[in-house]
């Protein structure tokens, strides 16, 4: 008879999906503050604790991401929205953001290892959100100059299943002929790998394991944009 490591406890379950859910439908700072103590027990104790237990296979990925299971300041996304310049003016996110950024970034337009889950979908991401235009405009001139590192990328995340996707310009950015061989990747204003994951996948014993083996696969593109952007990885 085996005996379940503490690790081997899943860190979700259908509860914290069903929270999000319930705010999607009353997403109100009064709801909100009624139900405080589902969204610590459903949600945020949760959260924490699978960034706790996702520290080990963040740094052996990479000693330069970072994974800190804090309520304020940490991997885990604050739940209410910034909603300054927004026609929607609902208080809180209806998704849990996790991002294991570059010790370096500052914030969500760092590099780093990204986990959403929401209702509507969950999935696994990597590489960069919206970057500033000169870290934009380094990679796509380490994208032009050193092309191979990064087609080889590209192959390891499409062999398991993440696809390149975000925002992309209509026409080549400055600076490159419309002929290029790589224009669709140097057209990309984001360069993020995506994994879409069912939840039950996050409430399995094993979901660390499985987490962290996905993460791996992204080691390539995480590495090539730290290199574009002169960052070590």
């Amino acid at each position: 008879m085996t005996t379940q490591t503490p690790t081997a406890r899943a860190a979700f379950s259908s509860a914290s999906l069903q929270f999000l859910k319930q705010l999607a439908q009353n997403n109100s700072r009064e709801w909100f503050k009624e139900h405080q103590d589902v969204y610590e027990n459903t949600v945020r104790s949760p959260a924490l604790r699978f960034i706790e237990q996702m520290q080990p296979g963040i740094l052996a990925i990479s000693s330069k991401l970072t994974a800190v299971p804090k309520k304020v300041g940490g991997s885990l996304m604050r739940p209410q929205r910034d909603s300054r310049f927004s026609k929607d003016k609902t208080p809180y996110k209806t998704n849990v953001g996790i991002q294991f950024r570059h010790f370096q970034g500052k914030d969500v337009h760092a590099p780093g290892l990204y986990l959403h889950i929401a209702e509507e979908g969950c999935f696994l991401a990597a590489g960069i959100w919206h970057p500033e235009s000169k870290a934009l405009n380094a990679i796509r001139m380490c994208i032009d100059e050193n092309p191979n590192a990064y087609q080889n990328a590209l192959k390891t995340l499409q062999s398991h299943g993440f696809i390149m996707d975000g925002d992309s310009l209509t026409r080549p950015p400055k600076g490159f002929d419309k002929t290029h061989p790589l224009l669709t990747e140097l057209k990309r204003k984001d360069f993020i790998a995506v994994k879409n994951i069912g939840f039950e996948d996050l409430c399995k014993p094993d979901t660390i394991n499985f987490c962290v083996e996905q993460f791996q696969h992204c080691a390539p593109l995480m590495a090539y944009l730290c290199f574009a952007l002169e960052l070590d990885f």
